[in-house]
Parts: C-alpha cells; sequence; structure tokens
C-alpha cells in the first residue's frame, strides 16, 4: 500500500533534456557519454548515410568517423548556439566526413602515381592529371553539397526566431556601408555574453542594451533588426561558407 501511495503521490523525477544531459558530459559523467553515443547510432548512421548517398552500417569505416564526430560535437555544444543539439552535431558530423572522404582520394591518387612507375611519362602525366581533375570536381561537389547543408540547417533556425529567409532579401540593407555597420553590430552582440543570451533566450534583440554598445542609432538597429539577427545567428554558429561571406564584407 505503501509502494502504492509512493507511486501515486510522490513527485516524478523530471527527465533530463538532452541538452542537459549534453552539459552533465560535458561536466565528467562518462557513464552518460557512452548512454547518449549509443542512443544516437541511428542517427550518426543517417548523416554519414546522406553524405556517402548509401547505406551505413556500424562496420564502415565512415561510420566510426561519424562517431567520433558525433562525440566532438557533444564536448563542444554550447546553447550559446542558439541551435540544437542534433543540428549542431549533424553539421559536425557530415563536415568530418566529407574531409575523411577526401583524404581517401587524395591518398589514392599518390598511391596510383606511386605505382606508376612501369608507365610511360606520357601515361603518368595523363594519369595524373585526370586524377587531379576528379579531385577537383569532387572537391567541388562536397563544397556545395557542404554550401547547401549549412543554408538548410540556417533556414531552420531562423525559423526558431520566426524569420524566413525571404525576410532576409526583403530586409537586407541596400547600401554596402548600412550592410556593414549591421555587421559590426552583430559581431558586437556575440561578443557580448549578456546581449548574446537575451538573443537566444528570449529570441530577440535587446535595443536598449545594444543602443548602449555600439555607435549605431537605435533607429538603424531597429530597422534592420531582422538583417542583424540573422548575421549574429551566423557567427554564433558553425557556418563556414556564411562566415565567409560576413567576413568578407567586413574587409572591404
Amino acid at each position: 500500500m505503501k509502494l502504492l501511495l509512493g507511486l501515486l503521490f510522490l513527485p516524478k523525477k523530471k527527465k533530463r533534456t538532452l541538452e542537459e544531459t549534453v552539459f552533465a558530459i560535458q561536466n565528467g559523467d562518462q557513464g552518460l557519454q557512452n548512454e547518449l553515443i549509443h542512443q544516437y547510432k541511428p542517427f550518426i548512421a543517417k548523416a554519414v548515410s546522406s553524405v556517402c548517398k548509401r547505406y551505413i552500417s556500424e562496420t564502415d569505416d565512415e561510420f566510426s568517423i561519424g562517431l567520433i564526430a558525433f562525440n566532438e560535437a557533444i564536448q563542444k555544444y554550447s546553447s550559446d548556439k542558439g541551435s540544437s543539439l542534433l543540428s549542431f552535431a549533424e553539421v559536425i558530423i557530415k563536415r568530418r566526413v566529407i574531409d575523411y572522404i577526401r583524404q581517401q582520394i587524395k591518398h589514392q591518387n599518390l598511391s596510383l602515381d606511386a605505382n606508376g612507375f612501369e608507365e610511360s611519362d606520357e601515361e603518368i602525366a595523363q594519369s595524373s592529371l585526370e586524377a587531379s581533375m576528379s579531385l577537383e570536381e569532387y572537391h567541388k561537389q562536397t563544397d556545395e553539397e557542404l554550401r547547401r547543408q549549412e543554408i538548410m540547417h540556417f533556414s531552420k533556425l531562423l525559423t526558431e526566431f520566426d524569420l524566413t529567409f525571404n525576410d532576409l532579401v526583403e530586409n537586407s540593407p541596400k547600401h554596402a556601408d548600412a550592410r556593414k555597420n549591421a555587421m559590426l553590430v552583430a559581431k558586437e552582440i556575440v561578443s557580448n555574453e549578456e546581449i548574446k543570451q537575451i538573443l537566444v533566450e528570449k529570441k530577440r534583440l535587446p535595443i536598449k542594451q545594444i543602443e548602449d554598445s555600439v555607435s549605431v542609432s537605435r533607429k538603424t538597429i531597429e530597422r534592420n533588426r531582422k538583417y542583424i539577427i540573422a548575421i549574429a545567428l551566423i557567427l554564433m554558429n558553425d557556418y563556414l561558407y556564411l562566415q565567409d561571406y560576413v567576413k568578407g564584407v567586413l574587409e572591404t
């Protein structure tokens, strides 16, 4: 009877969120780390398979790369990035698998050159040229895939802030100087922990705090609010290609 009453009336233990689990792991809970990696093996396999364009099993080398990348994501994840662990982990896994495939192709091409001593100089040159062109085409395709994945991830993140790509197109500053100023505001937001935390938690810009931190008028900040939020999210996350765009604008 006491057991029944306990089940009915004692407060239930609150289930730990995924992010809380990650923070516990980052603080040294090795047991939780092993449990989490085992639990998300299907997620890892799916992310790896989407890059390799084929079914990936746990015996494949690419799956091992995915496991290492998932563990890397666990260690590096921070809620300050404004995205979930799984979204962050997916980006890391795909990037590490693509890097691995690139290394394998480069190694195969080097092996081909090393073993071509029985071929004529012309045949060796032709083989090297074809290998180089093949590798260049692969790099181009994988870069396009990574860029596409970044945009998809970024688009999903924008929805959490009630924004879309159309909003950015419509609200992007028309003049280069205005875009640069908006990016500088976003850069200041990311470097200010208090302001950044408000943006991530409240999904809005704390205009007053920002106004006190930058030499830009309140009117300008409000007019470019959506664009500033978008740039801040790019700077906070692991977006290599999108960050290159921001860096290019700031350096002009």
